[in-house]
């Protein structure tokens, strides 16, 4: 595929006027972040993710389907990681503005569905109010926030269970993939840091978590010296390539079985007003 024509800013005004018009017409809409991930990784490290996975993705769809992409959001919101140097992170409401403004102006060009498409864990649930507050505004666009490593089969065989419960930041999975797609960007440490001491104040009582059914609202500075929170001491290429793999073999399943359907409904099931 024709990278540069997936991309809906590199489109002439008539072609995106034509593009937008088609049916079944679907816009991708990468976000990441600009914050620390440990003393290995770049700041940038969601956005390589969003914008490099969607890219491959995109690349094994075919050419023909009515889908393109935008400029990846690459600040997003980040306050928990802002006591680091090096953080930049935009408001909560800045970002559902954001998100309003540009899927309005998507939904009057007549584009049928906007992808979230977010690898920044600490912005999961804004950009799920961004997409109701969109859909609300805009009954005609369907609205289909999303995160990265959500739902992605197989994690579980490539990662160790400690990792995949409490790897949250920068760990094994992050410095993996980075080292696969961006290996320039990574330096030479491997911390361990993050993991409470079992019967330590720091280990979340009985049925509580940082993440998951009954979560707090964490700062990395809170658990961590380091900005790592978990492990990348098992960091490799090999793994990385593998967690790539998996991530772009879900992904085009994903967006193949959408653009070959008609999902989400955007009408109304309640009888109009006589």
């Amino acid at each position: 595929m024709d990278q540069l024509r997936k991309r809906f800013d590199h489109l002439t005004w008539p072609e995106a006027g034509q593009a937008a018009s088609r049916a079944g017409a679907t816009v991708i809409w990468p976000f990441g972040a600009c914050e620390q991930h440990g003393p290995q990784l770049p700041l940038s490290t969601d956005a390589v993710f969003a914008d490099g996975i969607l890219d491959l993705v995109l690349s094994g769809l075919d050419p023909a389907l009515p889908v393109w992409r935008l400029p990846c959001q690459a600040i997003g919101f980040s306050p928990e990681h802002q006591n680091f140097p090096g953080t930049l992170s935009i408001s909560a409401s800045l970002l559902l503005d954001l998100v309003e403004q540009v899927g309005t102006q998507l939904a009057a060009m007549g584009v049928q569905r906007l992808v979230l498409f977010n690898a920044h864990g600490g912005q999961i649930g804004l950009l799920q109010v961004a997409a109701r507050q969109l859909r609300a505004r805009c009954p005609s666009l369907a609205v289909l926030p999303c995160f990265l490593w959500s739902g992605v089969d197989g994690l579980a065989d490539l990662l160790p269970n400690q990792e995949l419960l409490h790897g949250l930041h920068a760990g094994q999975a992050e410095t993996s993939l980075m080292l696969k797609m961006a290996p320039e960007l990574v330096g030479s440490a491997r911390p361990v840091d993050g993991r409470p001491t079992p019967g330590s104040d720091q280990e979340p009582p009985e049925g509580w978590s940082l993440e998951g059914a009954a979560p707090c609202a964490w700062l990395a500075d809170d658990l961590s010296a380091t900005g790592v929170i978990g492990d990348a001491r098992q960091a490799s290429v090999d793994l990385g390539n593998r967690l790539e793999e998996r991530l772009v073999s879900h992904w085009q399943a994903r967006f193949q079985a959408l653009l070959a359907s008609h999902w989400p409904p955007t009408q109304s099931l309640l009888p109009k007003p006589s």
